[in-house]
C-alpha cells in the first residue's frame, strides 16, 4: 500500500530502468481485503442465526454490537489516515513533473482502481445480495441487522475510502486531474459512495412504509442506480489511456533524440 501511496520522484534518471507499477502492494492489499471479506462473511456464518435475531439479547450486543462499535471508528480512522496522507504529501509542483513520472503515477492510479473495483465487486456480489436475503428470511427488528453491521458499517465504507483515496491521488498527483473536475471520476467514486447515506432513507422506508424486503420496491431503486454510476470509470480510464498513449509517444520521442 505504501508504493501505491507514496508519489515516485519527479526527477527521472536515464541510467536506470524502473517499473512503471509494482505490482507486489497492489497484491497484498488485494490480500488483505480478500481476508477481510471472507473473515467477516464466516463471522456471518457463525454468529448471525445463533446470536443474531434478538436484537435485545445480551449474545447480540456481545456478537454483533461489539463488532459495530470497534468497526466503524477503526475503518474510518484509517481511511481519514489515508486521505490526510495524500493530501499532506501532494506534489505541489505538477506543472513541472517529466513524462516518465506522469506516465508512472497513471500506473499508480490504476492500481488504486483495481483496489476499489475489487472491494465493490464483494459488495455487489456477496453481501448485497445476501442482505436482502436475510431480510427475506428474518423478520427486520432493528437497523442494525448481522446483515446491515457487516455490509453497511464495514464493507461500504472500505470501497468508500478507496473510493475517495483514488479521487485524491489523481486531484494531488496527476496535471490533467488536477486543472479542472473529471465528471467520470467524480461520478464512479461519488455515486457509489452515496449508498452508504441511502441506507438512511432505506431504513425509514421500511420503518414507516414497509416491512417486507421486495427487491423491486421503489424504496431500492437508489441502491443499484447509485451503484451503476460505478461504471463511469469506464470514462476516467479512457481519459487516462488517452493522455498516456500522448506520454508514451513523448517518451519515446526524447529516448530516439538521446539516441
Amino acid at each position: 500500500m505504501h508504493a501505491i501511496l507514496e508519489s515516485e520522484p519527479r526527477a527521472a534518471d536515464p541510467q536506470k530502468t524502473k517499473k512503471m507499477i509494482n505490482l507486489v502492494p497492489v497484491a497484498i492489499s488485494w490480500g488483505v481485503l480478500l481476508a477481510i471479506y471472507v473473515g467477516l462473511r464466516l463471522y456471518q456464518q457463525a454468529f448471525a442465526f445463533k446470536y443474531g435475531l434478538d436484537s435485545t439479547s445480551p449474545e447480540f450486543a456481545t456478537y454483533w454490537l461489539t463488532l459495530f462499535k470497534v468497526e466503524v471508528p477503526l475503518i474510518f480512522g484509517v481511511g481519514f489516515a489515508i486521505w490526510a496522507y495524500l493530501w499532506l504529501t501532494r506534489d505541489k509542483n505538477l506543472d513541472k513533473i517529466d513524462a516518465e513520472t506522469e506516465l508512472r503515477r497513471y500506473f499508480s492510479l490504476v492500481a488504486w482502481f483495481l483496489l476499489y473495483t475489487f472491494s465493490f465487486l464483494w459488495i455487489a456480489s456477496f453481501f448485497g445480495e445476501s442482505d436482502a436475503s436475510w431480510h427475506q428470511t428474518v423478520i427486520r427488528d432493528t437497523a442494525l441487522t448481522p446483515s446491515h453491521i457487516v455490509v453497511f458499517y464495514a464493507c461500504i465504507p472500505l470501497y468508500i475510502i478507496l473510493g475517495v483515496s483514488s479521487l485524491l491521488y489523481a486531484t494531488t498527483r496527476i496535471p490533467k486531474f488536477s486543472k479542472g473536475y473529471s465528471v467520470p471520476l467524480i461520478m464512479a467514486v461519488l455515486g457509489p459512495g452515496l449508498i452508504l447515506p441511502n441506507l438512511g432513507y432505506n431504513e425509514w422506508g421500511h420503518a414507516f412504509w414497509l416491512t417486507e424486503e421486495i427487491f423491486s420496491h421503489p424504496l431500492h431503486w437508489g441502491f443499484p442506480v447509485l451503484g451503476w454510476t460505478g461504471f463511469a470509470l469506464g470514462g476516467v480510464l479512457l481519459q487516462a489511456t488517452m493522455r498516456m498513449a500522448e506520454l508514451f509517444k513523448e517518451i519515446d520521442g526524447a529516448n530516439l533524440a538521446k539516441a
